[in-house]
């Protein structure tokens, strides 16, 4: 199924989930000299794009992993990652979708692999 996922999501609201999370444990908030540029046309890009889930959560761990910040770059997209997929948790048990909300946060932060991903999202098509 695909949707535009990042429609909502600007890359300035981006920069300010990223802020929050460097004031809430006192880190710095900064961009890098090398992602930023690179992750914000990537995200900026795919915002216009109809995406499948999968491809969307790829596009969160990759630009977790071109590390747009300083700190706290695969928090930021996971949360991103796990607040959309909101609606879908709302159709599962409360077990499966505690699970679906790991997978996809340890996804996109690079924890667990795509095995582990496709796995859960051929059992949510089964919901």
């Amino acid at each position: 199924m695909k949707r535009h996922w990042l429609k909502d999501w600007p890359w300035e609201t981006v920069v300010t989930i990223n802020a929050g999370l460097c004031q809430e444990k006192r880190a710095l908030h900064k961009p890098t000299s090398d992602g930023y540029e690179p992750a914000k046309k990537l995200w900026e890009k795919a915002r216009g794009q109809e995406l499948t889930l999968r491809a969307t959560l790829d596009l969160c761990r990759q630009c977790h992993k071109l590390a747009p910040f300083c700190f706290y770059n695969g928090n930021t997209f996971a949360a991103i990652g796990r607040t959309i997929i909101q609606d879908l948790m709302r159709k599962l048990p409360p077990v499966k979708a505690h699970g679906f909300r790991s997978v996809v946060g340890h996804y996109i932060a690079g924890t667990i692999g795509e095995a582990e991903l496709a796995q859960t999202l051929k059992d949510l098509d089964k919901v």
